[in-house]
């Protein structure tokens, strides 16, 4: 494996050089009928252009899908084109860190379809992690865990939030016991404490889940501050969920609550919507909207968690009826410090 002396992963408020995505390809991201697909395409390209308007962007293209993006993607948008099978960037690209010197890193984690899920295919997936290194031009650190970007969430100080049923669960890392998990994330991203919850959302345990990553959950927005997702109908799974959550984050952490849509349900049953499951950028925020009654609420909760940035939303519905949101599609990518 790939050594590299002290790194560090830098929180997301971080100055960034550029963001990372991927665009989606025919299959589960496009759906079965021409309307999904454009509704995937719009979307995918809608979070591209909103982020460029803060920072570069680039955006890896299968190249079946290259005619499709350039007709939607902001002419500033770099195109790199690669053989993908989905277009979930924060897992299967490269987790950036600050090497000693300062300079940036990527780190590879092995990725398997989210726990080796019957319905995915990842042949293409786990070569992108080390495409976008040699993209990026900076070195790549290989490690040996299955892990995803969505998995984890850092302050920037050393500590990491993380899933027991993601980066311990079946599927990923079977033979790791708890602490093998903690050394290697302290290897790879500088990590001197996990702070460790030990599930995900409701829907997140259904067939298209990556059985529970934090990012749909909670998210530091500054060192000992964390926001978490909250919801507010008892009607709903996550509601005792979001209770047993505030509880054991509010043990270390200042936590605010940003309220779930008040949107219960879509066609496949209780949603798993998240205002957690946004994007940091230079000078901004890209969050998820959902036309619902809660959005102006949970915009108002994000301006004032990032001072100083302007907050736009992209309609998120279509990336959660996928499986995700606009943290999930993205990957930031630090300056050298």
């Amino acid at each position: 494996m790939t050594s590299m002396p002290n790194p560090t992963m830098p929180p997301e408020w971080a100055p960034q050089d550029r963001v990372w995505m991927a665009f989606p390809v025919p299959g589960y991201s496009l759906g079965e009928t021409a309307e999904e697909a454009d509704e995937a395409r719009t979307t995918w390209a809608a979070v591209a252009n909103a982020c460029a308007a803060f920072e570069p962007v680039t955006v890896v293209v299968d190249p079946a899908e290259a005619s499709a993006a350039q007709k939607l993607l902001d002419p500033e948008v770099e195109i790199v084109e690669a053989p993908l099978d989905d277009a979930w960037m924060r897992d299967i690209g490269p987790t950036f860190v600050h090497t000693a010197d300062g300079s940036v890193a990527g780190v590879d984690w092995v990725f398997n379809g989210w726990g080796q899920s019957d319905w995915a295919t990842w042949d293409n997936d786990e070569r992108i992690g080390s495409l976008v290194c040699d993209v990026a031009g900076v070195p790549r650190i290989a490690s040996d865990l299955v892990n995803e970007g969505g998995g984890i969430h850092v302050d920037g100080t050393g500590l990491v939030l993380a899933t027991e049923t993601v980066q311990l669960g079946p599927g990923r890392n079977d033979s790791w016991a708890k602490e093998q998990v903690e050394a290697e994330l302290a290897r790879t991203i500088g990590a001197t404490e996990v702070f460790w919850l030990p599930r995900g959302l409701a829907r997140d345990y259904e067939r298209y889940g990556t059985r529970g990553h934090v990012d749909i959950v909670t998210a530091f927005t500054s060192p000992g501050r964390v926001l978490l997702h909250a919801q507010q109908s008892p009607e709903h799974p996550d509601f005792e969920l979001s209770q047993s959550f505030r509880r054991l984050l509010a043990d270390r952490f200042e936590v605010v609550d940003i309220p779930a849509p008040a949107t219960l349900r879509d066609t496949e049953g209780w949603v798993d919507w998240s205002y957690v499951n946004h994007l940091v950028v230079n000078d901004g925020v890209i969050t998820c909207s959902f036309d619902d009654p809660h959005d102006a609420e949970a915009v108002a909760i994000l301006r004032e968690a990032y001072p100083g940035r302007s907050v736009v939303t992209v309609d998120a519905r279509p990336l959660f009826a996928r499986g995700g949101g606009v943290h999930c599609i993205t990957q930031q990518q630090p300056s050298p410090r």
